[in-house]
């Protein structure tokens, strides 16, 4: 369990980070989440016509990572439910459910960063530690 809950910090703090990245991105282009905020701040126009499109291309940055990383997170957390009652070993427990969030961060990193060859390799380790994961429960039930 303790290795769980820090993986689920890892998350908490990955999905933190991108929230507020993605408020300071709207704040500093005066892009707002809808349109009460919008009124709220003495602006009538549309979001968009108002907004530079380095800003709109930010915030979408910020969303796309956003999307990304709550997608695949649905699937660890389904695999990891899964795995942890198979009893792996404590190595391989270590290995495919700390990779991810390590993963994941780093993925958040270069995306914001726009490292788009150092994001391809977190995207690949979050994919490994899936199907890490995955292919341990397929052989554990074929074994049996």
């Amino acid at each position: 369990m303790g290795l769980i809950s820090f993986a689920a910090i890892l998350l908490v703090v990955n999905h933190s980070w991108i929230m507020t990245a993605t408020e300071i991105t709207r704040n500093r282009f005066k892009i707002f989440a809808s349109p009460e905020e919008r009124l709220s701040s003495g602006r009538e126009r549309s979001e968009r016509s108002e907004s530079s499109e380095e800003g709109v291309f930010e915030v979408e940055r910020c969303l796309n990572t956003h999307r990304n990383t709550t997608e695949n997170i649905v699937y660890y957390i389904f695999l990891v439910m899964v795995f942890s009652l198979s009893s792996p070993s404590q190595f391989t427990a270590w290995l495919w459910i700390l990779m991810f969030p390590i993963a994941r961060l780093g993925y958040t990193y270069s995306y914001f960063s726009g490292n788009d060859n150092v994001r391809g390799v977190f995207m690949s380790l979050t994919l490994m530690s899936i199907y890490g994961m995955t292919n341990y429960l397929v052989f554990s039930f074929l074994l049996r």
